[in-house]
């Protein structure tokens, strides 16, 4: 079924959307393809409430409400190891933060959701937790005991020397698990998925060509970008090349055992479990 309305596609306006976000801005040209960019936070809110068909969203966004989704198959934000862009920024050793102020950034329910349990379920700790502007936060009031950073936020509070202490959460989480971690899906609401099979998948091979072409023109990329952040392009390009845009099947075992803590917590539907996959996977 062919509608007159606009796919409407959500991007994550970070830069480590760059490696397709760039490449597809240059090279895909449809009247009939929306891009909505926004932080994932933002995104997820759209695309639950149907004003987007499809987007790059918070992975806790498909735990929550996955009678409304599918993953989008070969596509996640995520990190074997350090992903240089998710940290606690603290001024004290993590096990010392019970009963201490926690700032939580906003723009990522996922990286919010994973703190918790890194914090609470690795360290055994229960700190405070308070939601905001994480920059405005910083340059207003000098930041909590510890903060919670993502993105091109994380890459600006890097640069200061403000707090000692740096938790990578994909790192802590690779050290405690043995396996990455998957910060974002590619996901579509099943409604789309059923009713325009063949925008879907024009739009899946567009996003995968753009992808492959990113990566391989990484440098270029990187000189770009760099200057919104403002960030060394060499710095940039290394960052760049840490994150990870695969799902394969052990980027999918991970991305259960974090739903499997989710469920436990009681911070996700039970539903989420098997995994729905565009297309199927046989």
């Amino acid at each position: 079924m062919k509608s007159s309305k606009p796919v409407r596609i959500g991007m994550v306006n970070f830069i480590n959307t760059a490696p397709i976000y760039e490449v597809w801005k240059k090279t895909v040209q449809r009247s009939d393809w929306e891009i909505v960019a926004a932080p994932p936070s933002e995104l997820n809110r759209l695309l639950y409430q149907d004003e987007l068909d499809l987007g790059c969203v918070s992975s806790l966004e498909y735990a929550v409400h996955p009678q409304q989704y599918k993953i989008m198959g070969n596509l996640s934000i995520s990190a074997s190891g350090p992903v240089g862009s998710v940290f606690l920024f603290s001024r004290v050793e993590p096990d010392q933060l019970s009963d201490k102020l926690v700032l939580l950034s906003g723009q990522s329910q996922t990286s919010v959701s994973l703190v918790k349990i890194i914090l609470e379920e690795f360290y055994s700790i229960t700190p405070r937790y308070q939601v905001g502007n994480v920059m405005e936060h910083y340059q207003q009031e000098g930041g909590g005991d510890a903060v919670l950073a993502i993105g091109d936020e994380a890459l600006r509070l890097l640069a200061t020397n403000e707090y000692p202490i740096r938790l990578d959460l994909g790192e802590v989480w690779h050290q405690h698990t043995g396996l990455p971690f998957v910060f974002a899906l590619w996901t579509v609401r099943v409604g789309f998925c059923d009713e325009q099979p063949e925008q879907l998948a024009a739009i899946h091979g567009e996003l995968l060509r753009c992808l492959a072409e990113g990566q391989r023109d990484l440098q270029a990329i990187s000189r770009e970008v760099a200057p919104r952040i403002p960030m060394d392009r060499e710095a940039c390009w290394k960052y760049l090349k840490s994150i990870e845009y695969d799902f394969g099947p052990e980027k999918q075992q991970a991305l259960k055992l974090f739903y499997e803590f989710l469920i436990k917590r009681n911070e996700a539907d039970p539903a989420a479990l098997p995994l729905k996959i565009y297309p199927e996977q046989v």
